[in-house]
């Protein structure tokens, strides 16, 4: 699937410590209910033990966001932390377990779903910042994305043949057949489902399913984008010097079929949810199972005050960074951009920055477009996934698409921009993800202020013409590398850094006692 600015890299909008356990979750959950036509009364939920979910995925939101999907909610629902309480009200049995499956990637989630009719299983991977790939469905080798509208047909008989006699009658994207062990299925994927009046002439099929669209981005028929990497990108500019952001809106209308108007207008509505967001977190937040308390509001009166050091417009960018990460860790909306865990970094510098500049909200969403970019870059090569690449896929990739952004305000050129985005990246490398007490605030909410520091500082650098000396490209492929030496304890497994320390250790037993004792189950609704 071609990577979607809106899709994977600024977004979802939604509530949760992590995207890539909440979001993504919350939609490999609502597959699943699709599945089951919402039918449903038992749910077994497996984790490999060698991945990231068995330590993980009460506290980071796996639970949360997963329940919540089979509910049927959204992922910015005000009733999330409350779903893994409402799933059991509804009087769905659920048992999770811990599996020695073998599953090669940390975040795979293993389904098996009955009701009283039909028994379904449904394997899934959470890939970061909120998205996820089916790639199992009852046995099936699958890949779904939950981008398009796709009918499932369990079939009989010769199905090559009910393929052809579908195509004279329907217009799809794509019909694909699979077989498993002498059973066939047939997925339709489309901009949408197949009718009850089309499949009444089609003889053979044993099963209907229908499964909805849970991206905002749908894709389409032989989708072409412009380009795919940022070498691409430049030999497409071919020294015209395009500003990054207008690339970034020409990449994601091709990619979307939408317009010009349409793709800003999409940022702009981000950029509103941010600074709501932003207000809401000095405001004041407040939520029992976390580590960090409100301290954001602190720093604004401090600041108001003139009693910090003098950061000019630093300080503001602080205060932003803080206050979304006090949000994020209050259950509140936030933005996954590129990821919840890394949610601060990039609006938080931008909207701070631009504010202090004087600029208004169309010139903040040109430069999250132009940070989009740079993650669509990132996504296509690699992952934002903390479980497989380490912090530096998070708050690295944060701080790289901040610098472009950043120098983006500035009026600075493409090749600043890209400069930026190189250099900021760079130091980030090897950056490993260790929250303590499995929450995601320390050393989270540090390493979001020192993204945010160090796009800036890379932005002004680009701008004074300092040079990056390695291609973006080939940075993001470093990263890559360094990723694959890092040993599983430092990728978002609560089993290394300081996530072991004493303190670390103490304080997690001490808000798993506040959290069995507030909802006398221990099941984390917080």
């Amino acid at each position: 699937m071609l990577v979607s600015i809106f899709n994977d890299v600024i977004g979802p909008v939604m509530r949760g410590p992590s995207s890539s356990h909440c979001a993504a979750a919350l939609r490999i959950g609502r597959l699943a209910r699709d599945l089951m036509d919402a039918d449903f009364s038992d749910v077994l939920v497996e984790f490999d033990v060698n991945g990231s979910l068995p330590n993980t995925h009460d506290t980071q939101g796996s639970d949360m966001g997963l329940f919540g999907g089979l509910l049927g909610w959204d992922a910015a629902d005000a009733r999330l932390p409350d779903s893994p309480q409402a799933l059991s009200d509804a009087g769905v049995r659920l048992s999770i377990e811990t599996v020695d499956a073998g599953d090669p990637h940390p975040n795979t989630y293993r389904l098996t779903l009955r009701s009283s009719r039909e028994t379904h299983t449904l394997h899934a991977i959470s890939t970061g910042g909120g998205m996820m790939e089916v790639i199992d469905l009852d046995g099936f080798p699958v890949s779904m994305f939950g981008d398009c509208y796709q009918t499932l047909l369990w079939a009989e008989g010769p199905a090559e043949a009910l393929i052809t006699l579908l195509e004279t009658r329907f217009t799809a994207d794509a019909i694909l057949l699979h077989k498993a062990d002498g059973r066939q299925l047939i997925e339709v994927k489309a901009p949408e489902f197949v009718s009850d009046h089309i499949l009444s002439e089609i003889p053979g099929i044993r099963s209907i399913k229908r499964l909805g669209p849970v991206l905002p981005v749908m894709s389409r028929k032989e989708t072409a984008v412009p380009f795919g990497s940022c070498a691409e990108m430049l030999d497409h500019d071919a020294g015209r010097g395009t500003p990054l952001w207008l690339l970034a809106v020409e990449y994601e209308m091709a990619r979307g079929g939408i317009s010009e108007a349409e793709v800003i207008a999409k940022m702009v509505d981000i950029v509103r949810i941010v600074r709501h967001s932003i207000a809401a977190g000095i405001a004041g937040t407040q939520y029992d199972d976390r580590v960090l308390g409100h301290q954001s509001g602190r720093f604004d009166e401090l600041l108001r005050a003139g009693k910090l050091l003098d950061g000019g417009a630093l300080n503001r960018i602080i205060l932003y960074v803080t206050a979304l990460m006090e949000v994020k860790s209050s259950m509140g909306v936030i933005v996954a951009a590129p990821t919840a865990g890394a949610c601060a970094a990039l609006p938080g510098s931008v909207i701070a920055m631009a504010e202090a500049m004087g600029l208004d909200e169309e010139a903040m969403a040109k430069a999250l477009l132009a940070s989009g970019l740079i993650g669509v870059f990132i996504a296509t090569r690699w992952t934002f996934a903390a479980e497989v690449g380490g912090c530096q896929a998070e708050g690295g990739s944060a701080a790289s698409m901040a610098a472009a952004a950043l120098v983006t305000l500035a009026g600075g050129t493409l090749a600043q921009a890209v400069a930026a985005s190189s250099m900021a990246f760079q130091n980030m490398l090897g950056l490993i993800c260790d929250p303590v007490a499995n929450r995601v605030e320390v050393p989270c909410l540090g390493k979001n202020v020192m993204a945010a520091n160090n796009a800036l500082a890379c932005a002004n650098m680009a701008l004074a013409g300092f040079d990056p000396i390695i291609p973006l490209d080939e940075v993001i492929d470093s990263a890559k590398h360094v990723a694959s030496q890092m040993p599983r304890e430092v990728r978002c497994t609560n089993l290394g850094g300081l996530s072991i320390t004493p303190t670390a250790i103490a304080l997690e037993a001490k808000l798993a006692a506040r959290r069995t004792s507030s909802c006398g189950t221990g099941c984390g609704c917080g």
